[in-house]
């Protein structure tokens, strides 16, 4: 659990269930996140760790349980809740026939970002999208689509990432900006939450371990006290699969 110095959570996950039909991909997950702490989430295609992201990110209703973000209930305030965090997923929330920067124009006023053509500025030359910015999305590779989405992300300086596999598509130096740009403390430190398959990086970044298989979560740890090696063994074990 969070450090106990952590007074406010800026996400509390009680309960949280997720069916489709007959299969529950969400068991009755609980989750404190304190504010500024880095949860890194491992776990199998299946798990549920997409899931997860998407009901925290109001993305999807869950089917039952709470969750507040900031205090705010997702259920109740879901607009509200869009405003204080960045989500990077799958799905890149880009509209294909805009450019670029129109695509961060119109997030920028859906946001009320100040100074927005500065800012739209400042997050391209972040993730090396200046050349590109007035070309249409659909034009783009999965790759730079994938950096655009990063940028959109980051516009409104989100004091909450969630971030599901975020990695997805990028090249290297992509990558290493994306990294980089989570470890940075823009506005104070960032409160993460991410999926990966990369137990070493993912590792490398957290404050907290989460092992996620089957919809629950079955093993915790503080990024501090475990090595690269017991969590590819704690993984093996709770999952039954090769990391």
């Amino acid at each position: 659990m969070p450090n106990a110095s952590h007074s406010i959570y800026a996400i509390k996950a009680e309960g949280i269930s997720k069916s489709f039909g007959d299969y529950q991909a969400l068991k009755g997950i609980d989750l404190e996140v304190a504010e500024g702490e880095s949860v890194v989430i491992f776990g199998p295609n299946g798990a549920g760790k997409s899931t997860l992201i998407r009901v925290l990110a109001t993305i999807m209703r869950p089917s039952s349980g709470e969750v507040l973000i900031n205090g705010l209930n997702i259920k109740n305030q879901p607009e509200a809740v869009r405003r204080r965090i960045g989500v990077i997923a799958h799905q890149t929330f880009l509209y294909a026939n805009l450019t670029g920067y129109e695509n961060l124009e119109f997030y920028s006023r859906m946001y009320d970002v100040p100074a927005y053509r500065e800012r739209i500025k400042g997050v391209a030359e972040t993730v090396g999208m200046t050349h590109r910015l007035h070309d249409r999305v659909g034009t783009l590779s999965r790759g730079m689509q994938q950096r655009l989405a990063i940028a959109r992300a980051l516009l409104h300086k989100p004091a909450i990432m969630l971030m599901d596999e975020p990695e997805t598509g990028l090249d290297q130096q992509a990558v290493s900006i994306l990294w980089n740009t989570l470890k940075s403390q823009e506005n104070g430190k960032r409160t993460i939450i991410l999926t990966t398959h990369n137990l070493e990086r993912g590792l490398e970044l957290c404050d907290r371990v989460l092992i996620l298989n089957m919809g629950r979560i079955a093993y915790e740890k503080r990024g501090r006290d475990i090595n690269a090696v017991e969590l590819k063994q704690a993984y093996e074990y709770c999952t039954g699969a090769k990391a």
